[in-house]
């Protein structure tokens, strides 16, 4: 006996063919689809996790803080979420949800974290921020407890820059040189110097510091000045500079090299006139992140410039201030208007390493060519 699908349909004249009727199409249900189901499940699971935590992060266990509170909110939104959904949904759904709630949460945390942190920091340093004086004077003769509209953090922007000038004049060089031997040279050497810059990066900055102390201020005798502080700059800037050339010197497409060769040119004639040019946005990259590092960091200031409350523009004689030394010298003080002059000194150096980063970002923006189409 045939099916109605398997039956033969004649063909008779004047008499239209018959329809063989199809099966109903299923409407598969996308894991990324939203209904408003979902919507209230999501609105669900955060109102039950947070009134949830809220009983027994507040009344019935022994916790505090409000960091921590988020934290457990956002993981006890999750087991709501993946409880609720679990009621309605399938297996493979429930899955996804949870991980795009994961993946969504993790980076809305941490920007929240870095927001909250620029924001205090503008907040706390605005009293002093709003004085024009605070960008053009210096401390000499003024006492922490003085009022806004004396004194400044000229000293310490000068101070800045002189250093971390000094130290980019020496690691960049020696930096860049580190990056052409070990990608372009290579061998045994070059696997050890690279292994060497590698370890160099996650070299704790008091180390820096202590070094330059020992080696320059106590055995060569060098005072404690601007330049002794610039060069622990340079030790700390070095291994960012190298390691990132080298990240770019590699990256350098091999047929240019081949080319170049080809041509009659020798190797240093290859690095000079082929592999450096094609390389320059990454190696200015290279440069902005080490100057990102250099700049602020304080313990080895601290151990090596010593610190001032008047202008000083020599870097070889006397101390010399710098924003972090400056930062951490208002912060020990005690003193409740040099916290202030502490957190807007914070934020003019937040704005000065926010921009080297932004600047580095602009640097590396996909280059178009002469007609207007991207390379």
């Amino acid at each position: 006996m045939t099916t109605l699908q398997e039956r033969p349909v004649e063909n008779v004249p004047g008499r239209r063919r018959a329809e063989v009727p199809q099966p109903p199409e299923e409407k598969v249900l996308r894991p990324r689809s939203r209904t408003r189901d979902d919507q209230l499940t999501v609105v669900a699971a955060a109102i039950g996790s947070l009134a949830t935590l809220w009983l027994l992060y507040t009344k019935l266990l022994p916790f505090d803080g409000k960091i921590g509170f988020v934290v457990c909110w956002y993981l006890a939104f999750v087991v709501f979420y993946a409880g609720l959904s679990a009621l309605t949904q399938p297996r493979h759904v429930v899955v996804d949800r949870v991980v795009t709630t994961a993946v969504i949460g993790a980076p809305v945390l941490i920007g929240a974290a870095l927001l909250s942190t620029v924001v205090v920091i503008v907040a706390k340093g605005m009293p002093a921020l709003v004085h024009p004086n605070f960008y053009v004077d210096d401390m000499a003769g003024i006492r922490p407890s003085s009022d806004f509209d004396q004194g400044g953090i000229a000293h310490a922007i000068l101070g800045t820059v002189i250093e971390v000038g000094i130290a980019v004049a020496i690691a960049m060089p020696l930096g860049l040189l580190t990056a052409i031997y070990m990608s372009e040279v290579g061998g045994r050497g070059a696997r050890l110097v690279r292994a060497v810059v590698e370890a160099m990066t996650a070299l704790p900055s008091i180390v820096a510091g202590l070094f330059i102390y020992t080696v320059a201020i106590v055995k060569l005798g060098v005072p404690s000045s601007g330049f002794a502080a610039a060069l622990a700059l340079a030790v700390m800037a070095l291994p960012i500079m190298a390691r990132a050339s080298d990240v770019v010197l590699r990256v350098v497409p091999g047929g240019l090299r081949e080319a170049s060769y080809a041509l009659g040119a020798t190797k240093w004639q290859t690095v000079w006139k082929v592999v450096l040019p094609t390389a320059r946005p990454g190696l200015a990259t290279a440069l902005i992140l080490g100057v990102a590092r250099a700049v602020g960091e304080t313990s080895p200031v601290l151990l090596t410039s010593g610190a001032s409350t008047f202008l000083n523009a020599d870097p070889f004689h006397n101390p010399m201030n710098s924003l972090p030394l400056f930062v951490y010298a208002s912060v020990v003080s005690g003193n409740p208007n040099a916290e202030v002059r502490a957190y807007a000194a914070a934020t003019v150096l937040l704005v000065v390493v926010l921009s080297l980063f932004v600047l580095a970002r602009f640097v590396v923006r996909t280059r178009k060519s002469p007609e207007g189409k991207a390379r």
